[in-house]
């Protein structure tokens, strides 16, 4: 059997890999592959995965803002409110069963998934707040606060970044281009992260070695996505992102209402 230290790695890898490429779905990953293939338990695997995405997050961005696609403002304005909502859902996390977990996180992405499906009928929207992605105008603040909250609840109780409803949100509804939505997308997930690794911390334990063994493979990941994301057209990430995510929530929802109803041991 591999050795969990290098399981560690292998399950970071991927979760880089994605955030790099596309700003969204590291912790889509990571989540669930620190429980089936590292093996640890679900509450320690949320937080573990939160710091991975957290610390890969940070990376990230940086690389994107030398290349002048982040916008500070937007990541404030989502942040503030979502670092609150991440540390809430860390508490949350910690009294409901870990099969309702893994259950409610694969109807979380398959949610997500439908809501991305509608996102050519409207970007239509996208180009009446403009000015959200260059001025960001008061207004602006107060849209993303709420949206920036519901983040950073799922962030906190799933472990997960939640770029995968910030990054459509930054284009659909404050009119971002691409690039500039994945840059940002990242600076928003680490600063959220935050407050959800504050809550793991308070309320649970963390696996040092194994977190850090993750860490060194979601950093190559990074690197490595950072660069794949600026060669493939946005398109066939898009797609590849679809058809991960769907497998994963179907796997989940499957695996985990068995467990529930005793038909899997």
């Amino acid at each position: 059997m591999i050795d969990q230290g290098l399981r560690a790695v292998l399950a970071g890898i991927p979760v880089g890999l994605q955030l790099g490429a596309t700003g969204t779905g590291g912790a889509i990953l990571g989540f669930p592959l620190m429980v089936y293939l590292v093996g640890i338990p679900v509450q320690q695997a949320a937080a573990m995965s939160l710091m991975i995405v957290a610390t890969s997050s940070m990376f990230g961005a940086w690389e994107y803002g030398r290349q002048g696609l982040v916008r500070a403002k937007a990541a404030a304005a989502f942040s503030w409110t979502g670092a609150i909502g991440s540390w809430g859902g860390a508490f949350g996390h910690r009294v409901v069963r870990e099969e309702v977990l893994l259950l409610l996180f694969g109807l979380l992405l398959l949610s997500v998934r439908i809501v991305m499906m509608r996102r050519g009928s409207v970007s239509s929207e996208a180009g009446r707040e403009e000015t959200c992605a260059t001025q960001f105008p008061r207004t602006c603040w107060l849209k993303v606060g709420g949206i920036g909250l519901a983040v950073g609840i799922m962030n906190g109780l799933f472990g997960v970044g939640g770029g995968f409803m910030v990054v459509p949100a930054l284009i659909l509804f404050l009119g971002f281009p691409n690039r500039s939505a994945v840059g940002t997308s990242l600076s928003i997930i680490a600063l959220i992260s935050i407050g959800g690794v504050v809550g793991h911390l308070q309320f649970g334990s963390v696996n040092w070695p194994l977190t850090a063994y993750a860490l060194l493979g979601s950093l190559t990941g990074m690197v490595l996505g950072v660069r794949l994301g600026a060669w493939l057209p946005a398109t066939v990430m898009g797609r590849v992102t679809a058809s991960i995510t769907v497998m994963i929530a179907v796997s989940l929802i499957v695996i985990n209402l068995a467990k529930l109803f005793g038909l899997q041991g």
